[in-house]
């Protein structure tokens, strides 16, 4: 299937023939089991990571509502999963964009690929703003609501703030300095340092080649070391949502019952809509990308945050058969 500047062939399992080599080299039985019934299947005692993340919310939700003393105290455990989340996200994008960009000679594909993606960006932001406000007024899902702040100087905060110009937003993604770009976690910056340096390495030739093979072992470093965080993220979700339910009561579920529906009907008409009109677009197989996407979507549903999401979608998109380039540039920017 060629789908843009880059051709997927799918397996039997929905990876590339490329991502299942890679998958059978180093012993993952998640895309073995995908395979077909002569392969080994996952254990039952073993669910997905997606099933786990949801009993994580059920027992969660259970502890907060039965003890909110233990929902408070376990709070903790959120954090340092957030924590650990936002530490891989740096390195994991620096080594990605660099290593595929670089490692791939794709210099002449990196402007093309960048006005392709903005103008995607704004055509689906602006659809999802549509639908939004007119999601939002026929139902009117916040009459009734009454919102306590409990945080005042943030509230002042936000009300002081205002946007930033054009000029000011382009002046911002170059950043002064890469390691206070890292350690605020402004990913726009990143990218935009990697692909510089991504250009520059590939400039010098065979003299950047040890760099690319660095940041090709640092990929896989950080998607391994994806893999072990995703191992925390039932007990992390849990753990916010007991915190959530213990300090606010189940009452705040139903109080925002309406909202919440709201915002998902708007997600559903948005997907089968816009999402559902670029996958037929593109040729992609719905089934194979579902499966691939699921357990990023998990995630970010239940931590609320699609930046706990980004490494474990990298790394499903790769395998997915993306090319590294294109994961590396296209996600963080997004």
């Amino acid at each position: 299937m060629d789908v843009g500047d880059w051709k997927l062939e799918i397996c039997g399992g929905g990876h590339s023939q490329r991502a299942c080599s890679e998958c059978l080299l180093s012993g993952n039985d998640e895309s073995m089991t995908a395979a077909g019934p002569q392969q080994a299947r996952r254990p039952w005692f073993r669910p997905s990571l997606t099933t786990q993340i949801m009993i994580g919310l059920v027992v969660g939700g259970v502890i907060g509502w039965l003890r909110p003393d233990w929902g408070n105290a376990v709070y903790f455990l959120r954090d340092i999963f957030i924590n650990l989340i936002k530490s891989i996200i740096a390195p994991l994008v620096f080594s990605t964009i660099v290593a595929g960009i670089a490692g791939a000679g794709a210099l002449r594909k990196v402007g093309r690929m960048g006005i392709k993606a903005l103008i995607y960006f704004e055509i689906v932001t602006t659809a999802a703003l549509i639908i939004g406000l007119a999601v939002v007024n026929f139902i009117k899902p916040g009459a009734g609501v009454t919102l306590v702040a409990t945080n005042i100087d943030a509230i002042k905060t936000i009300e002081q703030s205002h946007p930033k110009t054009f000029v000011e937003t382009i002046v911002h993604v170059f950043p002064s300095s890469v390691i206070d770009a890292m350690v605020r976690g402004d990913v726009l910056q990143i990218v935009a340092f990697s692909v510089l340096f991504a250009l520059a390495v590939s400039a010098i030739g065979e003299r950047g080649k040890p760099i690319i093979r660095a940041m090709e072992s640092l990929a896989q470093i950080m998607f391994k070391f994806t893999n072990y965080v995703m191992m925390f993220a039932p007990i992390g979700v849990g753990a916010a949502m007991a915190h959530t339910i213990g300090t606010q009561g189940p009452g705040v579920l139903v109080n925002l019952g309406k909202l919440i529906g709201s915002l998902y009907l708007a997600l559903v008409i948005f997907i089968l809509s816009i999402f559902g009109l670029v996958i037929w677009i593109a040729r992609i197989p719905l089934r194979q990308f579902v499966r691939a996407v699921r357990e990023p979507a998990a995630l970010a549903f239940a931590t609320t945050s699609s930046e706990s999401a980004l490494p474990k979608a990298m790394e499903s998109m790769e395998r997915f058969g993306v090319p590294s380039h294109i994961v590396g540039f296209v996600m963080p920017t997004g």
